[in-house]
């Protein structure tokens, strides 16, 4: 575990000084970056850093650096050791639970986009990792050289090495996709019978400081409400994408048991809603099929009576 002294930027996240807070965010950088540092982070030392996070984003004034922000604290899973990624999800999602009553509504927006990007980063972190993608291309470079060098065959060959490309870059990676799934079903669409045995476990047992305790209405619809466009962003809707299509069944299911169990209304309402989006498949041919038929209009016979009245007409009687 990690001990504040080695981590003394931590104050300074929170820091009403820009240059102190970006300085500090450049420290936080290079610290997580180490991975033997970032590896041997214990929960209460990542709940420390995303209280500083949390704080950074809370002084962060004015529209484009807010939004710059969002992005870099949501890709800093992408720096983060492999094994590292899901104690830090875990640690921002416990703190935006905690904190989330507290934000004021001036505040609010930016705090509902760090949400949004971080089911984004989430979702393109269920990816294969990029080395995978590095070494297609590599072996596509050297392919389309031998084309390059060999004519015909080695057009086939470019040919081959581009398609192999593609498939390596939209291959899911298995582990991480059920590290996703079980984050999203543990926060953000976790049922209230669920957090309720979590906290039964821990005053039984060990104690888990990132465990969920109450998950806030709003940030639960919050997620319903934008968790189908940061799918569509990294290709979870792709109709050809098998993989892809069974990850979505997944995340679909954990909506449903909100949409069935959850003791809030309002929840239960954006969760049928949210299942219903147009771009889920199945809902689009659901919608057109639903649409009524218009009938067509012959306007010819319109014409037509329109045409006889012309000229019949021959003022107000006396």
């Amino acid at each position: 575990m990690a001990s504040q002294g080695n981590m003394p930027f931590i104050r300074n996240l929170a820091s009403s000084d820009r240059k102190i807070r970006t300085s500090a965010l450049a420290s936080l950088h290079t610290f997580l970056s180490a991975k033997h540092i970032s590896s041997a982070l214990g929960p209460l030392d990542v709940l420390k850093l995303w209280k500083g996070l949390f704080f950074a984003l809370w002084m962060c004034d004015r529209a484009i650096p807010q939004q710059t922000l969002c992005a870099e604290l949501a890709d800093l899973i992408f720096i983060l050791p492999r094994e590292a990624v899901v104690p830090w999800l875990r640690a921002f999602w416990a703190t935006m639970s905690r904190e989330w009553t507290g934000i004021d509504v001036l505040r609010m927006e930016k705090f509902l986009l760090l949400a949004r990007r971080v089911v984004g980063a989430g979702f393109k972190w269920m990816k294969m990792p990029a080395a995978t993608a590095i070494s297609s291309k590599k072996s596509s470079k050297k392919n389309t050289a031998a084309a390059a060098a060999g004519g015909g065959a080695g057009a086939g060959a470019g040919a081959g090495a581009q398609e192999e490309k593609k498939k390596n870059e939209s291959a899911w990676d298995a582990q991480r996709v059920d590290e996703i799934v079980k984050l999203l079903g543990e926060y953000p669409f976790a049922l209230e019978e669920a957090t309720m045995e979590a906290d039964r476990q821990n005053l039984e047992g060990e104690q888990d400081p990132c465990a969920p305790h109450t998950i806030p209405v709003g940030l639960k619809i919050h997620v319903l409400d934008i968790w189908v466009d940061e799918a569509e962003k990294v290709g979870l809707l792709d109709a050809e994408d098998q993989e892809a299509a069974e990850i979505l069944q997944r995340i679909s299911t954990l909506v449903d048991l909100l949409e069935q169990r959850s003791y809030s209304p309002a929840v239960k309402i954006r969760s049928k809603e949210s299942l219903a989006d147009d771009r889920l498949p199945g809902n689009k041919k659901a919608s057109e099929a639903a649409k009524p038929e218009t009938a067509d209009v012959n306007m010819d016979d319109d014409d037509d009576d329109i045409q006889s009245d012309v000229g019949s007409w021959d003022g107000f009687n006396d």
